[in-house]
């Protein structure tokens, strides 16, 4: 078993992998367990293998050929903290239809990948994403359907502390990725620096 990227005990305080009471068959291979209670589990060992590929997936483009975006209230910050430090695009808050498939918009875009904060809030991007044939990575909870995302991570895409743990952890990576970043220890955000506020 590889080395986590931080330890098991930071992702459970975090509440990475607190899933949801409804389960999408598209993401059973992520769950580690269903709860007594009906919660499904995700597990942490695939969401920290998916970060280490997504941050290498993103190395690869150009900053300025990212495109991160997130509907939902508590991912509006951390997305946009997110596409700040590794020189991203963003659209935080409403997605306006057309933006990147009608050229005449004001604020079309053209990016080569999306980054989703979740696959059902973010429908209207992806659906664009897909008609424009851009390669979309999301976050996915127990309950998403993942038929247009190529890459899943499976993580908690709703609680704020979740949301501000796996952007600020992404980031980190793309960063040491990219070789922008020796070790960790250079790294001066904290989770903190993402949270969204109440």
């Amino acid at each position: 078993m590889a080395e986590l990227l931080v330890d098991e005990e930071t992702y459970l305080t975090a509440g990475v992998h607190i899933g949801t009471q409804v389960k999408n068959k598209d993401m059973m291979k992520f769950v580690y367990k269903v709860r007594n209670d009906g919660l499904y589990i995700l597990d942490i060992r695939q969401t920290d293998e998916r970060i280490r590929l997504a941050a290498k997936l993103f190395a690869g483009y150009e900053p300025k050929d990212i495109l991160v975006v997130a509907q939902r209230q508590y991912a509006q910050k951390p997305a946009a903290k997110f596409a700040e430090i590794i020189g991203a695009n963003v659209v935080a808050g409403r997605f306006i239809p057309g933006t990147l498939t009608n050229p005449s918009l004001p604020k079309y875009l053209e990016p080569r990948i999306i980054f989703a904060n979740d696959p059902s809030a973010d429908a209207q991007a992806l659906r664009e994403a897909v008609k424009s044939r851009i390669p979309v990575v999301a976050l996915c909870d127990a309950n998403n359907r993942t038929s247009y995302v190529d890459m899943v991570i499976p993580t908690n895409n709703k609680g704020r502390r979740a949301l501000a743990f796996i952007y600020w952890l992404l980031a980190r990576e793309v960063l040491k990725a990219r070789g922008e970043l020796k070790n960790d220890d250079e790294y001066k955000y904290t989770i903190d620096d993402f949270e969204a506020p109440l």
